[in-house]
């Protein structure tokens, strides 16, 4: 995961939670010009199985935000704020 994919966001396609995350997502990757990853967990075992690897903090749950560079992670719903400070985490 080096260059510009080195966020990562799990959902599940029917998730409520993920869909109140969905704008601030958005407005992270216009205003930071950057993209984040999105894998699907509800109804994809090979994603689910990479949720449950970098989970360590054990959230069991979506939506799911992982940094593989400072490899901090947020799980289900979030502030702005925490967004933006989550993604621009070098270390």
């Amino acid at each position: 995961m080096e260059g510009k994919d080195y966020l990562m966001e799990f959902y599940g396609e029917e998730c409520p939670h993920c869909e109140k995350m969905k704008p601030l997502v958005e407005q992270l990757e216009r205003e930071l010009d950057i993209t984040v990853a999105k894998y699907e967990v509800w109804h994809n075992d090979t994603n689910r199985e990479m949720m449950t690897k970098l989970d360590v903090e054990r959230c069991d749950g979506v939506p799911f935000f992982y940094n593989t560079r400072s490899k901090r992670s947020i799980c289900g719903e979030a502030e702005y704020a925490d967004l933006l400070a989550w993604a621009s985490a070098e270390q």
